[in-house]
């Protein structure tokens, strides 16, 4: 029997998701709308591996577009309903539980609704337990792969007759650019379901326990909630293992909106020798110091906060804002087979212009 999601874990999922949305990963109002409905809808279920039947199905609920734009996006929760259906239909046969791409504050609570309107189950499993901006960096292995997958998006601004329906079938890597295409037509944020596999791959490839680290983490920080600002960031650094790399008033802030649905660019915390620049792609990607070293890269965990303990998503960033800088080390956390994956990294090095592969692969599978 797995663990019946209830009001309470709604706030522990989003305020640990957060941390790990390193940037982007939603919105805190719309995990909080799918968590509130789900929870009030009926009783979605968190299962671990072992609980699973190899042969079931479990497909990816995943929100496509860019956390930080300024664009006129409405996701309903029915839309990831309507995904999951669109692609059992396709499919032929019921899908037995919904991992989730990445955690976020939002899409940590991806699956949640469906599970509890459809009855398909959450699945303790993430294509990355961070944040990250291609659906190829959580299609946990599948972004190079000729196989035929299905996917499907939902939602749009109703009232600038921007809702849209798609479903398409073929390689994971030629449809990802078209799911971006359909989330910028929709207003820019698009809910999806895609990619349905067996649990016997989704049990060798996905970073397992990925929800229920963020619960965990959530809960720790609502703990210390009443005990102020330095206490919620000391239980952050505590409970990930992780490091304060920067700290500094945020100096440089140039991150543009692409057609491709990205919110890319810099961000520049501190002056001087004391520098640090935040490449986003989203999501934080990487950081170097003033002299151009790189101190932290994707998929470490990389995350600013307020001195309050607040995640702050690159939108919410402004020049002269005092913000710390958060680092958690790949070899920290469970990892997926996509994060180990070269195919996943020329799109974004290409947006970026560095080198995150060498960084990323140069460290053996971590599955801990």
């Amino acid at each position: 029997m797995g663990r019946i999601l209830v009001e309470k874990d709604v706030e522990a999922a989003i305020a640990g998701g957060s941390v790990f949305a390193c940037g982007g990963g939603g919105w805190v109002e719309h995990g909080r709308m799918l968590g509130t409905a789900a929870v009030n809808a009926g009783q979605p279920e968190l299962v671990e591996a072992d609980e699973i039947p190899d042969e079931a199905f479990i497909a990816t609920a995943a929100a496509i577009g860019a956390p930080a734009s300024t664009t006129e996006w409405q996701m309903l929760g029915v839309d990831y309903v309507n995904a999951v259906r669109l692609v059992e239909k396709e499919l032929g046969q019921p899908i037995y539980g919904l991992m989730i791409g990445q955690n976020g504050k939002s899409s940590t609570l991806n699956a949640w609704l469906p599970g509890a309107i459809l009855g398909t189950k959450v699945i303790d499993a993430v294509g990355d337990m961070r944040a990250h901006p291609t659906g190829d960096m959580g299609s946990i292995g599948m972004a190079g792969s000729p196989e035929t997958m299905i996917q499907a998006v939902v939602g749009g601004n109703r009232a600038n007759n921007a809702y849209l329906e798609v479903v398409a079938k073929g390689a994971t890597a030629r449809i990802s650019p078209i799911l971006r295409t359909a989330s910028d037509m929709s207003g820019g944020f698009i809910a999806s379901c895609r990619n349905p596999l067996r649990a016997s791959y989704v049990k060798r490839h996905a970073a397992w326990g990925g929800i229920s680290r963020a619960l965990a983490l959530g809960e720790a920080i609502l703990d210390a909630a009443s005990k102020g600002g330095s206490a919620i960031l000391d239980t952050i650094v505590r409970q990930l293992d992780g490091a304060i790399i920067a700290q500094g008033k945020t100096s440089k802030k140039s991150v543009v909106y692409t057609p491709e649905a990205f919110d890319v660019g810099t961000i520049t915390v501190g002056a001087g020798d004391h520098a640090v620049t935040l490449h986003v792609m989203n999501e934080y990607m990487a950081v170097n110091d003033a002299a151009g070293q790189r101190i932290a890269s994707f998929p470490d965990i990389i995350t600013t906060l307020s001195p309050s303990g607040y995640p702050l998503s690159v939108g919410e960033i402004s020049e002269g804002d005092e913000i710390l800088v958060l680092h958690v080390e790949k070899t920290k956390f469970p990892l997926s087979s996509s994060v180990l994956d070269p195919a996943v990294y020329p799109p974004v090095e290409r947006a970026l212009g560095i080198d995150l592969a060498s960084y990323a692969i140069g460290l053996p599978e971590n599955r801990s």
